[in-house]
């Protein structure tokens, strides 16, 4: 049964950003190729552009990990939300400085040429992945963009990677849009997508790899509209239904119940003689996790 399950493994489908969880699909294996070309060909910027829920952050935190892996220094900063004044503090405390270099009493600017300087004189590329620079502070969009722009040796061994909105493209500096040697766009997940993901989950977490029809599979996608943030909270929450009912598996018929139930202005009303009411018990066990 679906609730039968070692309660100390990990959970299928975890939000966490953390390579381990994210599942990488052919877009992904691609956009983490071109990244890494960025670092070999020493190109200056690159910029990740998809809607919210595509994977923005997940995909800089992979990236981080395998551009580290070819001997870069990575540093990962969402700048979504921070005020004025803050990141570029934010930004030297995720980069390895000793203690000395860190207490020596110099603008936060200077600390960060130094460490670039540092880095293109040992021939180690420096990568700042900048997630959301479209909705971060003004003065961290100005100094990004002096980065990329700046003709400095010093700098060459320096790829400034960001990820934005197309809606927020307008605020994306010209000198980061004009340079970018890759735009990467995210699609939404297929079909084919969606029941990898699933099976990987589970796979993860010790659990049947068949817990999901095929069917399921397609109707997440479907409702989902291939958002992966959307796949994982549907994937999560049917989950939870079938435990609470202690179905064997996941069908499609409860992915649209609990879309109806939680998303009822995004489907059309059902017909109560035709479609049966979610059980008082499986709503809510998925109530519970609909935040």
């Amino acid at each position: 049964m679906v609730r039968d399950r070692d309660a100390s493994a990990p959970p299928p489908f975890s939000g966490a950003l953390h390579p381990a969880t994210f599942h990488t699909t052919a877009a992904h294996d691609e956009a983490l190729a071109r990244l890494e070309w960025l670092v070999d060909q020493r190109q200056r910027c690159g910029l990740v552009v998809a809607e919210a829920g595509m994977g923005k952050s997940h995909l800089a935190v992979a990236a981080a990990r395998r551009l580290g892996g070819l001997g870069a220094e990575v540093a990962v900063l969402s700048l979504a939300g921070l005020p004025d004044g803050e990141w570029l503090d934010l930004l030297l405390d995720r980069l390895p400085l000793d203690p000395a270099s860190r207490a020596e009493p110099l603008r936060p600017w200077l600390k960060l040429e130094n460490r670039l300087r540092e880095n293109t004189l040992l021939g180690r590329a420096t990568v700042l992945l900048c997630d959301d620079i479209d909705r971060g502070p003004a003065d961290a969009r100005e100094g990004l963009a002096r980065l990329v722009a700046a003709a400095e040796p010093r700098f060459g061994t320096t790829i400034v990677v960001v990820t934005a909105a197309p809606a927020g493209l307008g605020l994306v500096p010209d000198a980061i849009r004009q340079r970018a040697a890759v735009r990467i766009e995210l699609p939404a997940w297929s079909d084919d997508d969606v029941a990898d993901y699933l099976a990987a989950g589970l796979t993860l977490a010790g659990r049947p790899t068949a817990l999901f029809s095929p069917a399921a599979a397609a109707t997440i996608q479907r409702f989902a509209a291939g958002v992966p943030a959307v796949i994982r909270r549907l994937a999560t929450l049917s989950l939870a239904a079938a435990e609470a009912e202690g179905l064997q598996t996941v069908e499609a018929a409860m992915i649209e119940e609990i879309w109806r139930e939680l998303s009822p202005a995004e489907t059309p009303v059902p017909d109560p003689e035709v479609a049966e009411p979610m059980s008082q018990s499986r709503f809510k066990a998925v109530r519970r996790l609909w935040a």
